[in-house]
């Protein structure tokens, strides 16, 4: 489905969320030019998992065309506003008042081009007393709170993926569509910004009113759930383990009569309701645990399954690779072939494409003369910059 064919969007960009963003622009069909430093996205050294390539760059950079530009020589700069002359979206999350220095700010780029999206993303927002402090996934992950929910009594765990970072990018990814529209009716761009802290402090809205209003959030539980019983994982009889979730008396009942053998705790009072089964969770675990113990874990989930319990399995990192639900795209790097997991949406059944992974400058020389300099309108550029 390529609904945003046609859309030139100009990124300046490394790292994760900002690159995470475009490439969903490039997955709806939109032309991404990606700028890069001389020395390229730090993101292409995170790690050399991927026939020598970076995973986290291989997989938000697909499709994608990469040019060097060293933003502090004119010649440069003045690559860049042309190209963002003709733009339809310009991405950066340099560092907060960066772009502004370059004459790569909002203000300057609406006044050349009025039909621009600008979107900057940063750790902590264009403004306010933390706008300048330095922001990676984890230690968004602690600022908003999100450590103190996750984890386990014992102590707090950063969660295993760059969360911050990912929302923050699906975040600036829904902004730039809504604009688009918004440009359809009102002809005009408009200036968004989108900081990993308020995209997590906006999650974290549950845990917030919770505490803000009753005077108490909700405790890190590891795998178990601080408001529903029973709820979270068990062992298995070959060392797998299934996670289950009962969300109502009626499912208690079921689990009673169809997976324990006990019916009789169905009734029970310490069990009747999911209020008393939070409060009574290690007994009701302690009737649960032998008999899923007892069983391998396919069996178990069988078991779960018959007895209408909602359940699956803790899968290692093996088992995804294998998973018979798994959706998989390709794309081609400069060493070889990949096949990751595919996106979570769909249209009309159809896979959305993988695009190549750039090598760094790949297109430099292309763009350039696509965006070649006319004296006059370069020397008028340079002076807007």
């Amino acid at each position: 489905m390529q609904d945003l064919a046609g859309i030139l969007v100009i990124s300046l960009e490394q790292a994760v969320a900002a690159p995470h963003a475009t490439a969903r622009l490039v997955d709806a069909g939109a032309r991404v030019i990606k700028v890069e430093r001389p020395e390229g996205d730090f993101a292409r050294g995170y790690d050399r998992f991927v026939h020598g390539e970076s995973s986290y760059f291989v997989w938000t950079n697909r499709g994608k065309e990469s040019i060097c530009l060293d933003l502090k020589a004119p010649g440069d700069l003045e690559q860049m506003l042309r190209m963002i002359a003709r733009a339809d979206v310009f991405v950066q999350n340099l560092a907060p008042g960066a772009a502004a220095r370059l004459g790569l700010g909002a203000a300057d780029l609406l006044a050349l081009n009025p039909r621009l999206i600008h979107v900057s993303v940063s750790g902590y927002g264009e403004d306010g007393p933390y706008r300048d402090q330095k922001a990676y996934d984890m230690l968004i992950q602690g600022e908003s709170g999100l450590l103190s929910v996750n984890g386990t009594p014992e102590g707090s765990a950063r969660v295993g993926i760059s969360v911050c970072d990912i929302a923050a990018g699906e975040n600036a990814f829904s902004a730039i569509l809504q604009a688009l529209i918004g440009r359809q009716q009102s002809g005009k761009g408009r200036a968004i910004e989108v900081s990993l802290f308020h995209t997590m402090a906006d999650w974290l809205n549950v845990p917030y009113l919770q505490a803000r209003y009753s005077g108490k959030g909700p405790e890190r539980m590891g795998l178990r759930h601080p408001s529903i019983a029973p709820y979270g994982a068990y062992d298995c009889a070959d060392g797998g383990a299934v996670l289950l979730s009962v969300q109502s008396d009626r499912e208690w009942r079921n689990m009673c009569q169809k997976l324990l053998d006990r019916p009789e705790l169905a009734e029970a009072p310490e069990f009747a309701t999911n209020v008393a089964r939070v409060a009574n969770r290690e007994a009701a675990d302690a009737v649960i645990a032998p008999v899923l113990a007892a069983l391998d874990r396919e069996t178990a989930i069988a078991r779960l399954t018959a007895a209408g319990i909602a359940c699956g399995r803790l899968s290692s990192l093996d088992d995804l690779i294998a998973h018979p639900q798994a959706r998989h795209l390709s794309t081609e790097t400069a060493t070889g072939s990949v096949e990751m997991m595919g996106r979570g949406v769909r249209h009309h059944g159809q896979e959305l494409p993988g695009g190549a992974v750039p090598g760094l400058g790949q297109h430099s020389r292309a763009v350039a003369a696509e965006f070649g300099p006319d004296p006059v309108e370069a020397s008028g550029l340079a002076r807007r910059g």
